[in-house]
């Protein structure tokens, strides 16, 4: 699988993953409705919520693309689906809900008619309740058996789209589907900020003090194409620590003293737990926020 599509690869966790596969060898073209600030690959407009738009530019093989003539030469092998209203609050739910699952049903659905080989696509940490302030955790760490249960039209439109990359795959067994719950994207230029969230422990308490690197959303996302998979799954994606300076033990006795601890947790270790992703994707968080300030 070297001819790889990124959808939404102008936004933070789409130029990272480009950015990696890039980096990897990988020929990769970026399908978004904005071209990037920088242009780390070739860049092709597409309105993903249009189904003949979608298909057209899955026809297009980053390998031999010639994109002055827009024509199809050859497909690609696999995509990298990152395209979405990034988060709750940005637009309205239902604008939101639509064009969240009108998109990703049209990357789906393209996958597995055109019989690409790997989808990996931004699931989120949102549906396992955050921020919590309905129910509280089940238990801790979170884990990817947690009850879902999503509190708003983002985080309920990825708990269907966990279910339709099922369907799918069931469908055309062909195309896998690695769905990737992501934390909280942070970059290099924000871990300044995250002295502001150490005063109290209950900044940042509403996903769980979870957050993630940039650098390593675009390693899952490798990962997630080169992993010996075969199926329709999703994995948490989050730095292995929290985003506080307080000890891990402390932050629960003070924000969640009533739910049960199911084990020994280190002393700065992330309550989404990333283990289920280690030992299928051998994924392992390269970049943390102590190593950065």
């Amino acid at each position: 699988m070297q001819n790889i599509i990124v959808t939404g690869g102008t936004g933070k966790a789409g130029q990272a993953a480009i950015q990696e596969l890039v980096d990897h060898g990988y020929n990769v073209l970026n399908v978004d409705l904005t071209p990037p600030a920088k242009l780390i690959c070739p860049f092709l407009k597409v309105d993903l919520t249009d189904m003949g738009q979608t298909i057209d530019a899955f026809e297009m093989n980053p390998g031999v693309i010639d994109l002055g003539l827009r024509k199809p030469v050859g497909r690609a092998d696999a995509v990298v689906h990152m395209a979405a209203i990034r988060a709750p609050g940005l637009a309205t739910e239902e604008v939101t809900f639509r064009t969240n699952m009108l998109s990703t049903y049209n990357v789906f659905s393209a996958a597995t008619r055109m019989g690409l080989k790997r989808v990996v696509w931004a699931s989120s940490e949102t549906p396992f309740g955050i921020p919590f302030t309905r129910e509280l955790p089940a238990y801790l760490p979170v884990d990817e058996d947690h009850p879902l249960l999503p509190e708003s039209s983002y985080a309920l439109s990825k708990v269907l789209q966990e279910e339709m990359a099922r369907q799918m795959h069931r469908w055309n067994p062909a195309t896998s589907f690695v769905g990737l719950r992501i934390g909280n994207i942070k970059d290099q230029s924000e871990y300044h900020l995250f002295a502001d969230w150490h005063t109290d422990p209950e900044n940042r308490k509403w996903n769980l003090w979870s957050y993630v690197d940039a650098r390593d959303v675009g390693l899952a996302c490798r990962l997630g194409l080169e992993a010996d998979f075969v199926g329709a799954d999703h994995f948490i994606i989050t730095a292995s620590d929290s985003c506080q300076a307080y000890p891990t033990a402390e932050l629960i006795a003070k924000c969640y003293p009533s739910v049960p601890v199911r084990r020994t947790l280190g002393e700065y270790e992330s309550l989404l737990s990333n283990e289920k992703a280690k030992r299928v994707l051998g994924y392992q968080a390269q970049h943390l926020w102590r190593d950065n300030v």
